[in-house]
């Protein structure tokens, strides 16, 4: 029961109108999955933004198998390094700048050049018992995933460095 594994990988990009469909299929490409808008819920005049309007796009992703095969790829374009600062309690999250670092990535004269963050939702058994509607039950503090146990994990499965990002 103390083991820990990835409940699942949350890619996503922001942006309005023209920059919207452009992430959308930069997504669709990296993923081969259906891509979710995102509305917003606030007004932010500077971007053009008001609630209700899109602004932003995203894909969520439980399979193992396919998780496991995307986070190679994410973690190759940030050079198998991670900081700290992107580890918390249950997740970890990084960006990548441009998609062209991702390796088997071309460069897409419809896409451009946008980047997109990458969110690692980590947990241990048990969690169901929290999120489930009917009869639900405790989920104690001391099943959290803490940042150590992430950074093993990281270290372990995928080769990863975690330390300073010196990348600019």
């Amino acid at each position: 029961m103390r083991n820990i594994e990835i409940e699942k990988i949350v890619l996503n990009c922001g942006g309005i109108e023209d920059k919207l469909e452009r992430s959308m299929k930069l997504l669709q490409i990296i993923t081969k999955r259906k891509v979710q808008t995102i509305k917003s819920t606030r007004r932010l005049p500077g971007f053009g933004i008001s609630p209700g309007k899109k602004s932003g796009c995203k894909v969520t992703i439980r399979k193992k198998q396919e998780i496991i095969g995307i986070l190679k790829r994410l973690f190759a374009a940030v050079d198998n390094r991670i900081s700290p600062k992107q580890i918390v309690e249950n997740h970890a999250s990084f960006g990548i700048r441009e998609y062209i670092e991702i390796p088997g990535m071309e460069y897409n004269r419809d896409i451009g050049m946008l980047g997109l963050e990458t969110d690692i939702v980590f947990k241990r058994k048990g969690k169901r018992v929290k999120m489930k509607k009917i009869k639900k039950g405790k989920y104690p503090k001391k099943q959290n995933v803490t940042k150590e146990e992430i950074v093993n994990y990281l270290i372990k499965e995928f080769n990863l460095e975690v330390g300073t990002n010196d990348r600019k």
